[in-house]
């Protein structure tokens, strides 16, 4: 897929596809924000009647969701209908079930009753989807892999060992811990029974619709140990779930298998696997938020860390004799330090910090702007060696703070790589600015127009600088009043 024909082409036959479900022309349409894949999704409307566009050259994964779709209706599971499709089986169109997940509704109610309620929905719709539709799935049907065994637990574990373990400079005896990852891949993959695994449960793919709750993104589902879903719902690092809220959605969980009558169901062997599932997902998700922030330098990743590291405090001292196994413990005790976990935390701002740092976008028709500090200095970037997102329609009449215009850049573009030694760079200065007590940093980023590309970076180095320091930092957009945002601006 090139950048130039996916917009059009995807919106396009999802247009038509919407015309001939609701018999209505689309009136409004919406990039929504891009997920881990190539997916991409609009929200498409006429009025009050609103649908879900999906485009997807990956006819294989497209052919998972259909499946799964169809055979989690099937057994009562709320998941988005899928309305309609194309001959080519590359576009879809499926239900709008809103943008409230049940983690925004966390986020803003709270631990409260409402939201408990919503989760344990969440864990009786899960036990259903894994014991009900689970023995009757077809896995052959999975896109990506069939079973999640002993390969793919070792997989993980070697995730969290080079993205964020040795990435910390701890001593530890290598050989002895690949060793022991080896025997505990070995031991896991031999844990009974294998259900069906949704293989990322977690409060963002879990949407607040109706007062239900419905499922999104299961293309991932395969064949695997049921203790690992809960695991990730239940331990999601941002969400923070008390432990009692923990435990009394086990429970109902546990609760629910017998009113449903699961097969092959032994509570206490269960318990065990939930047990130790739980530390192979926390490992998988600091494995990722070592990549994505310590090695992308992407904000929320970053802070995510802190919380992470606590969950793994927290599992190691209800769980004295997990792990198993010598060095591996003695390595998490270490990476979940309080001086490791104080690395991580959210910088709290200090009074005596002089630093300000000064950011601007700007188009270069109108020169670079010039450094007001006292003493000189600081970086101006050059984005226009970056596909610019203005040379299309359907970005052309937006900017760098609108989300289409983001995504367009983060998957169709090298952004993400430009800004990563922006940031380095950046970082460079600011650690020795503030040893030195300097009070002044002028950051620039210039564009042709001065309303994609430049605006999309200065935002990003704000929120990092903001995220890993917690300085003050102001951006101003130069080209703010000059920004082309509808046809009629751009005549005059």
């Amino acid at each position: 897929m090139t950048p130039s024909k996916i917009p059009e082409q995807a919106t396009t036959v999802l247009e038509k596809l919407f015309e001939a479900h609701f018999n209505k022309k689309p009136l409004k349409r919406e990039l929504l924000p891009v997920s881990g894949s190539d997916r991409r999704y609009y929200r498409i409307s006429a009025g009050t009647v609103s649908a879900i566009g999906t485009y997807n050259a990956n006819v294989s994964e497209n052919n998972t969701f259909f499946y799964f779709t169809e055979l989690f209706r099937k057994h009562g599971i709320h998941v988005p209908e899928v309305y309609s499709m194309s001959k080519d089986r590359k576009a879809y169109l499926q239900q709008d079930l809103g943008t409230t997940t049940l983690f925004g509704q966390l986020m803003k109610e709270g631990y409260t009753k409402g939201v408990l309620e919503n989760y344990k929905k969440s864990i009786t719709q899960l036990a259903r989807a894994q014991w009900l539709a689970g023995r009757e799935a077809d896995y052959k049907q999975c896109f990506a892999s069939d079973r999640f065994n002993e390969k793919a637990i070792m997989s993980d574990l070697l995730y969290f060992k080079y993205y964020f373990a040795d990435l910390q400079q701890i001593p530890y005896d290598r050989i002895l811990l690949i060793s022991e990852m080896e025997e505990m891949s070995k031991d896991l993959g031999r844990v009974q029974p294998l259900m069906l695994m949704y293989r990322d449960f977690q409060s963002r793919n879990i949407m607040v619709h109706n007062d239900e709750v419905y499922f999104i993104d299961y293309q991932g589902c395969m064949q695997g140990p049921p203790q690992y879903d809960i695991a990730s719902l239940l331990w999601q690092a941002r969400a923070q779930l008390p432990d009692a809220w923990k435990e009394e959605l086990l429970n109902t969980y546990i609760a629910y298998l017998k009113e449903i009558h699961a097969p092959r169901m032994d509570e206490i062997h269960f318990r065990k696997g939930y047990s130790q599932f739980v530390l192979v997902r926390l490992l998988q998700v600091l494995g990722a938020y070592g990549f994505r922030g310590l090695l992308q330098h992407k904000p929320h990743f970053i802070s995510s860390i802190g919380p992470a590291l606590k969950n793994i405090e927290n599992f190691l001292a209800t769980h004295p004799h997990l792990p198993s196994y010598p060095e591996f413990r003695s390595l998490l005790e270490k990476i979940s330090s309080p001086e490791m976990q104080q690395r991580y935390a959210a910088p709290k701002k200090q009074e005596d910090v002089k630093l300000q740092v000064q950011i601007y976008s700007f188009s270069y028709k109108n020169g670079i702007p010039k450094d007001k500090g006292t003493h000189g200095g600081g970086y101006v970037f050059d984005c226009r060696g970056l596909l610019n997102p203005g040379r299309y329609a359907a970005y052309k009449h937006l900017t760098g703070l609108d989300e289409p215009v983001a995504a367009f850049l983060e998957k169709e573009t090298r952004m993400p790589e430009f800004i990563e030694h922006a940031f380095n760079l950046v970082s460079l200065n600011v650690d020795d600015y503030l040893a030195r007590g300097f009070d002044q940093l002028t950051v620039a980023f210039g564009c042709t127009g001065g309303q994609h590309r430049s605006v999309y970076a200065a935002e990003r180095l704000a929120e990092y600088l903001k995220v890993k320091y917690n300085i003050p930092v102001q951006v101003t957009h130069l080209n703010e009043k000059k920004w082309v945002l509808s046809s009629e601006t751009e005549s005059q």
